[in-house]
């Protein structure tokens, strides 16, 4: 089953489109967005996944995660604590740097950075989703959006990817400015086996800008691992 992970200051909403899609699939929601409690680092997060995982008792779980999400499940699948069937992230990297500026603005409660950051997840923002996106920033509250950016920040996984023993797909946008490219073919580079896809014209949140170009990706990844 697919289990979809968001990003920094995102919701479950971020995943609409795969939800419709993918029936069976579940997007959690991250501790401070929308589920109790709240996680300052990555390993955090990774700990509150698992732990829902494992009270669900959730089989043949295909973990997909963006962004910070991405991170999460790079997290838990080098652990290797949970028989994961496979591993997709979108927009993801073994490092995730934040510019200083965004994480300064963040510590101000500047709000004008939720409008950069709300652009800068599209290759081609629109009033629609750039309003969209606030929305979602804003309800997350300003404490745990830095928590998640500083998490972002401080995540570096490049030298533990080896450990990485599932089948594993990287999808990012051919336009993304969050985590260019460059990122998801170097995690493709260190994981065996593992494959990256560039998807023409698409943003860091690839599955909301091309719903369908994503779809195709990830259901093609599912049936690729299925018995």
């Amino acid at each position: 089953m697919l289990v979809f992970i968001h990003g920094a200051a995102c919701t479950p909403a971020v995943f609409t489109h795969q939800l419709s899609a993918f029936p069976g699939a579940v997007a959690l929601a991250l501790p401070g967005h929308g589920a109790p409690g709240g996680a300052e680092d990555i390993a955090g997060f990774a700990d509150a996944v698992e732990a829902r995982i494992r009270a669900e008792g959730w089989r043949d779980v295909v973990l997909c995660g963006s962004s910070m999400g991405g991170a999460i499940a790079l997290e838990i699948a080098i652990r290797g604590a949970l028989p994961l069937a496979g591993l997709v992230t979108i927009g993801s990297g073994a490092k995730l740097r934040v510019a200083p500026a965004i994480l300064e603005a963040l510590r101000l409660g500047d709000a004008g950075v939720l409008i950069t950051l709300a652009d800068a997840m599209f290759a081609t923002p629109s009033a629609t989703t750039r309003a969209t996106m606030i929305a979602q920033f804003e309800s997350v509250s300003p404490a745990q959006r830095l928590a998640d950016f500083r998490a972002c920040d401080a995540f570096d996984a490049r030298e533990r990817l080896g450990a990485i023993a599932v089948p594993a797909l990287m999808l990012v946008g051919e336009r993304d400015v969050m985590t260019p490219p460059d990122r998801s073919s170097f995690l493709a580079d260190r994981i065996a086996g593992a494959r990256v896809e560039v998807l023409p014209g698409l943003g860091h949140l690839a599955m909301l800008e091309g719903p369908e170009a994503t779809n195709v990706h990830l259901a093609g990844f599912v049936d690729s691992i299925s018995g």
